[in-house]
């Protein structure tokens, strides 16, 4: 397997080029407080996902997945503050919501499904 045909990396993928084309309109200040953070969660969900997968041993596979998952919690802070600080719009909000959600649930599959084979097979 590929790591470009797990869903959850290329819907992670999708969620950080998303959220750059919205924090890139921003201005200077709301980049460099809010949208900073929000890019470095937001791509680290997809960045520990294939940085799990490239490690070839299903501890380390499911510990970065951990951090991926924490990474997508995170974002789901910053996304909140942007929407507290008017910074996008309510139906913005729900579709990030909505997305991150999904996300969030395929990962917790993701990582369960991580070294079965393994513990099956002894």
């Amino acid at each position: 397997m590929k790591l470009e045909e797990l869903k959850v990396y290329e819907l992670s993928m999708e969620l950080g080029e998303k959220t750059w084309a919205i924090v890139e309109k921003w201005d200077h200040f709301n980049k460099e407080t809010i949208g900073k953070q929000l890019m470095r969660s937001v791509d680290s969900v997809a960045a520990n996902v294939s940085e799990g997968f490239g490690r070839f041993h299903y501890k380390d596979s499911k510990n970065f997945s951990y951090y991926s998952r924490g990474s997508l919690y995170e974002t789901k802070t910053w996304i909140r503050k942007a929407k507290n600080r008017n910074l996008i719009v309510e139906i913005e909000y729900i579709k990030f919501e909505e997305k991150i959600n999904l996300i969030g649930k395929m990962l917790n599959s993701y990582i369960k499904s991580i070294g079965e084979k393994m513990t099956n097979n002894q």
